[in-house]
C-alpha cells in the first residue's frame, strides 16, 4: 500500500515547511515538493499540518488498583489514543511482589500483544527491589526494556528505601538503562492523611490536601542526590510541583543528567476540582492536583525545557462504581484520571493555540522527545525511513471534550464541555490508516511489541563507585 499525503505542513521538532509526504508499507519513502509518483490513495493535507504520530510515555492499561482495575483495556485504551493522535504508548508492567520483573512483563505481555490496535512498550515497575533483581535488569535492557519505575510512595505496596533506589540507579549507570521516579514523601503523607480523617476531612478534597508540594520536593532532591552520587541518569514523572520542578532545575543547570514529564491534568486542573463534594473523586490522582500557581510554573518548565515532555499517566477508574470505593474516606479512592485521547489536542490548544509555544515545540513534546529519551529511534519525526506514524491534523477545528463521544471506556471526562481548537483528520500506524474522520479502520492486534534502544550517553561520573568510597571514608 503506497499513500501519497500531498500539500500539507510538515511539522517536525526542528522544522516546519510544506511538502507532500510518500509512505511505502509501513515506513516513510520520500519527502519533497510537488511529488509526482504513483500512490494507491491521496490523502489531501493543504491547511493541516503533517506530524509525526503522538507517543504517549506514560499510560497503565489494566492496571491493579485497590481491589479493582483500569477501565481501558489495550484494546480499547490504544483504539482511544489513536483518535487523540496517538500512535504509541509504553505502559507500565508490574513486578509481583516477591517475583520477578519478568513475570510483570510476562503478565503485561499476555494483556497487549494480539489486542493492541497501535504499537507499545513496556517500563518495569519494580514494586520489590532486591539484589538479585539486579542481573535481571541488565538482561532486559538488552532485551528492549530499558526503563525501571521505583517509588518513594505507597508504603507497603510499592515504596523502596533509599537503598533500593540507590542499587537500582548504579546499576542503569552500567547498563545504559534509566530508573524513572514517582517521587513523593509516601509515609510522611500517610501520617498527614490519617491526622485529616480523623479531624473529619474524607472528602477527596482531603486527597490534595495531605500531599504537601514540599513532599513532593523533597523526595525529588533525594532522588537526585541518590543518582548523583551513582552517575546515573534518572527521569522523574507526572512531576506537578514548583517545588520539584526548582529541583530539576538546579541539577540540569549543574549539567546533571535529570529530566521530567508533566501531565495534561496539571496544566489545566487545579486543586480546586478536588473541592466539590464526592464530584472531586473525578480528579484523584498522585501527585494531586495543585494551585494554579504551580500550574503557571508548568509552563515555564515546558517553554524552558527544564520539562522534557507530556505524557499523560493514563489510568482511568468509572466514577460510579470504582471511585465511589472512596465514599467516606479518601484513601480509599482509586487514583487516576483518564488522558490518553485528549492529550495531544489539549497541549496544542493550551500551547500553540495560546501563543505559549511553537508548532515544533508541540510535536517535540508528545512524540519527538519521548522517542529520544525512551530509544525509539524510528518513531518521532517525518524523515524517511522512519516508521510511518503520521497524523494529519487540522489546527483550526474546534471540537468539544466529553464523555458522550470520547472513545476511552470511562463514564466521565475530566474535561466535560471544554472547546479545544485543534484535533486529528487521518492517523497512520506503520503506514495503516486507522483514522479517518470518526471512523475506526484499524483492528486489534495491528500494535507491535517495541523493542528500545539503551542510552547511548557515559554515565556523569567516570569514577566507579566502588573506587570512590574507599577514598571518601579513609
Amino acid at each position: 500500500m503506497r499513500t501519497l499525503i500531498k500539500g500539507g505542513t510538515v511539522v517536525n521538532a526542528d522544522s516546519m515547511a510544506t511538502a507532500d509526504v510518500l509512505v511505502d508499507g509501513e515506513v516513510i519513502a520520500l519527502i519533497g515538493r510537488d511529488l509526482d509518483v504513483a500512490a494507491d490513495r491521496v490523502i489531501d493535507a493543504i491547511g493541516k499540518y503533517v506530524i509525526p504520530g503522538g507517543i504517549d510515555g506514560h499510560t497503565h492499561m489494566e492496571l491493579p488498583f485497590g481491589g479493582t482495575f483500569a477501565k481501558d483495556t489495550f484494546e480499547s485504551g490504544t483504539r482511544a489514543a489513536a483518535f487523540g493522535g496517538t500512535t504509541t504508548i509504553i505502559d507500565f508492567a508490574v513486578q509481583p511482589r516477591g517475583g520477578t520483573i519478568r513475570q510483570g512483563l510476562d503478565a503485561w505481555h499476555e494483556k497487549a500483544d494480539g489486542k493492541a490496535c497501535i504499537d507499545y512498550g513496556f517500563h518495569a515497575i519494580v514494586s520489590d527491589m532486591r539484589d538479585d533483581l539486579l542481573p535481571e535488569m541488565d538482561q532486559l535492557v538488552q532485551e528492549g526494556v530499558t526503563t525501571f519505575k521505583l517509588f518513594t510512595a505507597y508504603p507497603g505496596v510499592f515504596l523502596s528505601d533509599d537503598a533500593a533506589i540507590f542499587k537500582a540507579l548504579r546499576q542503569t549507570a552500567a547498563n545504559g538503562g534509566m530508573v524513572l521516579m514517582h517521587a513523593e514523601n509516601g509515609p510522611v503523607i500517610d501520617v498527614v492523611a490519617a491526622d485529616l480523617v480523623a479531624h473529619g476531612t474524607t472528602d477527596p478534597i482531603g486527597h490534595g490536601l495531605a500531599r504537601y508540594p514540599v513532599f513532593e520536593g523533597e523526595a525529588t532532591n533525594r532522588v537526585i542526590r541518590l543518582a548523583q552520587a551513582a552517575g546515573a541518569p534518572v527521569y522523574f514523572v507526572h512531576l506537578s510541583a514548583k517545588d520539584a520542578l526548582d529541583e530539576v532545575r538546579r541539577a540540569r543547570d549543574a549539567g546533571q543528567p535529570v529530566y521530567a514529564e508533566t501531565c495534561p491534568q496539571y496544566l489545566f486542573l487545579t486543586l480546586d476540582d478536588l473541592g466539590h463534594g464526592f464530584e472531586g473523586a473525578k480528579f484523584v490522582c498522585s501527585p494531586p492536583l495543585r494551585e494554579a500557581s504551580h500550574t503557571e510554573e508548568l509552563w515555564k518548565g515546558l517553554i524552558s525545557n527544564d520539562l522534557q515532555l507530556v505524557g499523560t499517566d493514563h489510568c482511568p477508574f468509572d466514577f460510579h462504581g470504582q471511585k465511589e470505593m472512596g465514599l467516606g474516606d479518601f484513601r480509599k479512592i482509586p487514583n487516576g484520571l483518564p488522558g490518553v485521547e485528549t492529550r495531544v489536542d489539549l497541549i496544542h490548544d493550551g500551547g500553540v493555540v495560546s501563543g505559549k509555544i511553537s508548532p515544533s515545540r508541540w510535536v517535540e513534546l508528545v512524540s519527538t522527545a519521548p522517542a529520544r529519551l525512551f530509544g525509539l529511534p524510528k518513531k518521532g519525526a517525518i524523515a524517511v525511513g522512519y516508521d510511518a506514524d503520521i497524523v494529519v491534523y487540522d489546527p483550526t477545528r474546534k471540537h468539544v471534550l466529553s464523555a458522550s463521544t470520547h472513545h476511552m471506556a470511562v463514564d466521565y471526562s475530566c474535561y466535560e464541555g471544554r472547546t479545544v481548537v485543534g484535533g486529528s483528520d487521518v492517523v497512520l500506524s506503520r503506514g495503516l490508516i486507522v483514522v479517518e474522520g470518526e471512523q475506526w479502520l484499524g483492528h486489534a492486534g495491528h500494535g507491535k511489541f517495541q523493542r528500545r534502544q539503551p542510552r547511548r550517553v557515559a554515565p556523569s561520573v567516570s569514577v566507579p563507585i566502588e573506587e570512590r568510597v574507599p577514598a571518601l571514608v579513609g
